[in-house]
C-alpha cells in the first residue's frame, strides 16, 4: 500500500513557505514560460483555485491521463492530483517522459483501502473457499499494483463515467464480479443495471470475511469494503432536510455516495456529468451538489445565474488533494530545473504492463 510518510524524503525548504502568494505565482509562471511546451501541467477538478490557475488542462483522473498519453511533446508532466493519478499517467506515457507529483504525501484514502496483499488474499478465499469464478474490476482510484492484479486476471478498470458499460460487459462474462475498492460505486452501478441488492455481497478485507446472507448460486457481485472519505459525508438526511426547506431544490450527487443518497437524489453521475448538468441548468434554478467542496465552490463562482450550494453545508475539501499548494508546486518546478528526480512517479515495467492491460481493456469496452 502507498505510504505517503515513507515517500517524503525531506520537508519543504523554509524559503518557499516564506514567499508571498504573489512571489510564488510569479516564480511558477516564470518557470512555466521558461520550459514552454516541454512542461505540461494536468490538474484535477478537486484542486484549489490557486493551483488550478496554472493548469494546462483540468479534468477527472482518467481524462487527464488520456491527455497525457496523447501529449508526445512534453518532457515533464506535473500532475496536480494524487498518487494513483500520477501512476496512471506514468503507465500511459512513454519512458522518456517524467511524471512529477508536487507533494508525495498526496495520496488517496480510498485507494489505500485496497492493497495488493489484501486483494490477493481476498481473491484466494473467494475462489478456493467459496468456489467462486471471479472476474475483478477496479475503479481507477486504485494503486498500480491493484490495476496489475486486475489486468492479470482478465479484468478491467472503470471510471465513474463508464462504470455502467464496463460492469455490463463484466456481467455478460458469466462470472462473479469482484469490484474494488469503492463499494458504493459498485453497488450503485450494479443496481442501475438491474442487479438486486440481494445478489450483492461485501468483502471485508480487514475482518477477512464475506458478508452475504443469500445463496452463493445467486451471487453476482462482491463489493470491496472501501469508500471515498469525502463522498461518504453526504447522507439522505441532508436531502430530506433540504427538501423540507425547498421542495423545488435539485439534488445532484456523485455515485461514490452511499446507495440511499444516490436513490434519493434527482441526478447522479461522474464529475464530468455534474459539471455538464450544472452548466446546462436553467437560469434561476436551485441546486445542491454532493461532491468535493473545491469543485462546488468553483461551480458556484462560474455559474452565478443559478443557485448552487453543497449538499452538506459542513463539508470540507479533499484533504489529500489539498496538500498540493503553491509552495510545493514552486518547489517541484525548481526540482525539474535542477534535474532533481525526487518527485518523479515511476511504475516498474512489469506492474505497468499488466496495469495497462486493465486500462486498455476498459478503453476497448467503452
Amino acid at each position: 500500500m502507498f505510504n505517503p510518510m515513507l515517500s517524503v524524503s525531506k520537508s519543504i525548504p523554509e524559503k518557499y513557505l516564506q514567499m508571498s502568494q504573489e512571489e510564488l505565482e510569479n516564480h511558477i509562471q516564470n518557470i512555466k514560460d521558461e520550459l514552454g511546451d516541454r512542461l505540461f501541467m494536468p490538474t484535477h477538478h478537486y484542486q484549489k483555485d490557486e493551483v488550478v490557475q496554472f493548469a494546462d488542462i483540468t479534468g477527472d483522473s482518467l481524462e487527464l491521463a488520456r491527455i497525457c498519453k496523447e501529449n508526445t511533446a512534453a518532457e515533464y508532466f506535473v500532475f496536480n492530483g494524487v498518487h494513483f493519478m500520477a501512476e496512471t499517467a506514468d503507465i500511459l506515457t512513454s519512458d522518456s517522459q517524467d511524471i512529477y507529483l508536487p507533494d508525495l504525501s498526496a495520496g488517496c484514502s480510498m485507494a489505500d483501502m485496497a492493497n495488493i496483499t489484501q486483494a490477493l488474499h481476498g481473491y484466494d478465499v473467494l475462489t478456493e473457499q467459496f468456489n467462486l469464478d471471479i472476474l475483478p474490476l477496479t475503479y481507477v482510484n486504485s494503486t498500480a499494483a491493484i490495476k496489475k492484479f486486475v489486468g492479470e486476471h482478465g479484468g478491467s478498470c472503470v471510471t465513474s463515467g463508464n462504470a455502467k458499460s464496463v460492469v455490463d460487459w463484466a456481467l455478460k462474462q458469466g462470472k462473479v464480479i469482484l469490484f474494488l475498492p469503492d463499494q458504493h460505486l459498485g453497488r450503485n452501478t450494479a443496481y442501475d443495471l438491474g442487479i438486486p441488492l440481494e445478489q450483492m455481497a461485501v468483502w471485508d478485507p480487514i475482518a477477512k470475511e464475506l458478508i452475504y446472507e443469500g445463496n452463493l448460486e445467486d451471487l453476482r457481485i462482491v463489493l470491496w469494503k472501501g469508500h471515498c472519505s469525502v463522498h461518504e459525508k453526504f447522507h439522505k438526511g441532508h436531502i430530506d432536510l433540504a427538501r423540507e426547506r425547498d421542495p423545488e431544490i435539485n439534488v445532484i450527487v456523485h455515485p461514490e455516495c452511499e446507495f440511499e443518497v444516490v436513490q434519493a437524489a434527482d441526478y447522479a453521475g461522474s464529475t464530468r456529468y455534474i459539471i455538464e448538468t450544472i452548466k446546462n441548468a436553467p437560469k434561476g434554478s436551485r441546486w445542491l451538489v454532493g461532491t468535493e467542496m473545491n469543485l462546488v465552490n468553483r461551480l458556484k463562482e462560474t455559474y452565478q445565474d443559478i443557485t448552487i450550494d453543497s449538499l452538506n453545508p459542513l463539508m470540507c475539501s479533499c484533504l489529500t488533494m489539498n496538500r498540493i499548494d503553491l509552495p510545493h508546486l514552486a518547489w517541484c518546478l525548481d526540482k525539474i530545473l535542477d534535474g532533481n528526480k525526487d518527485n518523479i512517479i515511476n511504475v516498474d515495467a512489469e506492474t505497468a504492463k499488466y496495469a495497462k492491460e486493465s486500462l486498455d481493456r476498459m478503453l476497448s469496452i467503452t
